[in-house]
């Protein structure tokens, strides 16, 4: 979305409609996603949670409604969840400086705040390759664990500079692809050499 020229983008963290909060893959998904979401530039929980029946179901001159107001906080998918989701928070506000600065360029140069890694780096053919990760701004590479029940998670790491891993703090040479660890509570986040950001405290 961000190299078609919209780089506010976003997605509605656990899927707009439908969601059953009680089911641990449910909640397995809404953490991964909701991870991802603190690196996209709009960072947005949003969605109808309500459990549908055909006779709890209203409709208005014919038009299906929609109802509001269900269990839907960072709060409502278990006290395990809860501190996740609530890490996260706290790592978007921490973020909220550089997140602002990417938000400028993007305002004044049209640089898209979530982008391709060959955007950065059009050198490297691997770049163009890489699928499943990306670049948040210039210096973060965020890579969304998208399996049930993956705990670790293989990246790429574009050449020319070298990498930190913003969570177990491991530094690794560009041009290779590595495996790190991605418990429940954590989305792989690699920092360019030479920056340093509170993504993990």
């Amino acid at each position: 979305m961000g190299m078609a020229g919209i780089p506010w983008w976003t997605s509605d963290i656990g899927g707009f409609l439908g969601g059953d909060i009680q089911d641990p893959a449910f909640r397995e998904l809404l953490v991964r996603w909701f991870a991802w979401g603190a690196f996209c530039p709009v960072f947005r929980l949003h969605g109808e949670r309500s459990p549908w029946h055909e006779r709890e179901q209203e409709f208005r001159n014919g038009v299906r409604q929609l109802t509001s107001g269900q269990d839907n906080e960072v709060w409502s998918f278990g006290e395990d969840n809860y501190e996740i989701l609530k890490r996260y928070l706290f790592v978007r506000e921490r973020l909220r400086p550089y997140v602002r600065e990417c938000m400028r360029a993007a305002s004044e140069t049209g640089a898209p705040v979530m982008r391709p890694l060959f955007y950065d780096f059009p050198e490297d053919e691997h770049c163009w390759e890489a699928e499943d990760s990306y670049l948040f701004g210039p210096d973060l590479l965020v890579a969304p664990v998208m399996e049930a029940g993956a705990r670790e998670r293989q990246i790429y790491l574009p050449a020319g500079t070298g990498w930190r891993d913003a969570f177990t703090k491991q530094e690794y040479e560009g041009g290779q692809t590595v495996t790190v660890p991605a418990p429940l509570d954590v989305i792989p986040v690699m920092i360019r050499e030479g920056k340093d950001y509170p993504v993990y405290q």
